[in-house]
């Protein structure tokens, strides 16, 4: 039969036509996020949300600092060392959380123990604050105090990070395994979902935390604190989780995570010298052996392509900061105020997530040196209006254009914003899609406590920058080279990584 003679198909009604097609790839790309959420994400997401919105403390605690303790940058710096340290240990709770359950709960009864870690160091705090707790001097009180809301936060962020990789099917409803593209693709939705959460979060309380820190007590914001823990305990009460694969407890991973956290606590109490350093090489060594022996039943092809990625990430976090130093600059200096930094994270906090809910569809799929190089080379580019503040840039951008030190540092923070959220997914959608079956709590503790031993690495960097380059309350004269150098070394640090092993990672 010809081609004239053949009968011709009717187009399919409109009505019939798929939505997508009929809107512009760009409005698909926004819309990718409302249309892979599921409702048997919610409890992650909630946990993800609290943990953002935890940062109404955050400018009240900093004041606090300021205001009332008489720690130095450089110990506070130090401190910060500490702080980080819960984070390394992740795998103790994720084996806990894989292979313990209590009260029948592998899940839910630990993001109850860790609200109540956190309420309890909100409560310390506040009484620190408010004169009410006098068993130790304040300065402790707040070590002490923080410490307990880190700790509860790492507990409940060990939770969220298995769950995140339980609510998506690896099967269908047939029971026949999904193809991996769409089970790595649902993995990155996830993971991009859980960041808006965290965004979410940090957004609803930006701008409140600087209007509370101004307005009430420092004892009555950590109090307000209280509810952010309680919206946590509300995600395991609203939906019940998805089912988790149970196995026996692996020793190896307890009991090295305990003797770790011995160690550490050991050399933290006992006063020994170079403890920080001590333990950062400790850490370092037990989590890689861990991840060793999680990592045996993979591919090689899968563990290289782990591993150079893992190094090239580690270096991108392992980079050092100002410390407090610059922030204390800006209050005695600049004459910034609790309201303007209630703005200036309210704006930061909007760019972020309109950022990272626009390029969530890019940000799954460009690869992690792609993404790190250009954020590297951005936050470089983006650090140096800061150091102008520094050397006096608001004075000439006054007498000429007329706007000064708030408009600057306002649009700076807002261009900032985007990039510590969309740096993270690439890795996590990495680590989500490699997770063992009943394994999956530890394998995420282990790689998240792995990223977060740079953060050490970052602060010991922090500590020695700001005993080298001397910033006290009212003295900055050395702020501007140690400004310089952190920006350098935050620059060389990542992109040389890049350089070394960024090929590797596109070969395997």
């Amino acid at each position: 039969m010809s081609e004239t003679s053949q009968p011709q198909q009717q187009p399919a009604p409109l009505a019939h036509a798929p939505v997508a097609s009929l809107w512009p790839a760009w409005v698909d790309s926004l819309l990718q996020p409302i249309k892979a959420f599921r409702l048997r994400y919610l409890p992650v997401l909630m946990v993800y949300f609290a943990f953002g919105a935890a940062g109404i403390v955050d400018i009240t605690r900093d004041l606090w600092v300021k205001e009332s303790l008489t720690l130095s940058p450089s110990e506070l710096a130090g401190i910060a060392v500490w702080f980080s340290l819960p984070w390394t240990v992740k795998m103790v709770f994720g084996e806990l959380v894989d292979c313990v359950p209590l009260f029948n709960s592998q899940r839910g009864s630990y993001v109850l123990i860790g609200a109540g870690m956190m309420s309890a160091g909100l409560i310390i705090l506040a009484g620190g604050a408010g004169g009410w707790i006098v068993f130790a001097h304040p300065n402790q009180l707040y070590v002490l105090g923080w410490m307990l809301v880190v700790v509860g936060q790492v507990v409940q962020d060990v939770v969220a990070d298995a769950m995140s990789t339980e609510v998506v099917p690896r099967k269908d409803e047939s029971g026949a395994a999904r193809p991996e593209h769409d089970v790595r693709a649902d993995l990155g939705m996830v993971q991009v979902l859980g960041r808006l959460a965290v965004s979410a979060g940090v957004l609803s309380v930006a701008g409140l935390s600087g209007w509370l820190a101004g307005m009430f007590s420092r004892e009555t914001v950590f109090l307000v604190g209280l509810l952010m823990p309680a919206i946590s305990i509300t995600g395991v009460f609203v939906r019940r989780a998805a089912p988790a694969e149970r196995r026996p407890i692996d020793w190896r991973i307890l009991g090295g995570g305990l003797g770790f956290g011995a160690i550490v606590l050991t050399l933290g109490l006992a006063d020994v010298p170079f403890a920080q350093e001590w333990t950062f090489v400790i850490s370092l060594t037990v989590v890689c052996a861990m991840l060793y022996l999680v990592t045996r039943t993979l591919t090689p092809e899968m563990r290289r392509a782990i591993f150079f990625t893992s190094v090239i990430i580690f270096a991108f976090r392992a980079t050092p900061n100002l410390g407090d130093g610059f922030f204390w600059f800006t209050l005695d200096v600049l004459k910034f105020d609790a309201d303007f930094y209630g703005v200036l994270r309210q704006t930061a906090a909007i760019i972020a997530v309109v950022s990272l809910w626009a390029f969530s569809k890019q940000v799954t799929q460009y690869s992690v040196t792609a993404v790190l190089f250009w954020i590297a080379v951005a936050d470089t580019i983006l650090a140096l209006p800061g150091l102008g503040l520094v050397y006096g840039l608001h004075h000439w951008t006054e007498a000429h254009f007329g706007f000064g030190a708030h408009a600057i540092m306002l649009i700076d923070s807002a261009a900032q914003s985007p990039f510590d959220q969309l740096s993270m997914v690439p890795l996590l959608t990495l680590i989500a899609f490699y997770a063992p079956d009943g394994q999956r709590a530890t394998w995420f503790a282990l790689m998240a406590s792995l990223m977060n031993i740079a953060l050490v690495a970052g602060a010991l960097q922090t500590k020695y920058l700001n005993e080298i380059f001397i910033v006290a309350r009212g003295e900055y004269g050395e702020l501007g080279p140690l400004f310089i150098w952190v920006v350098v070394m935050g620059f060389v640090i990542p992109v040389g990584a890049i350089v070394l092993f960024g090929r590797r990672v596109a070969r395997d």
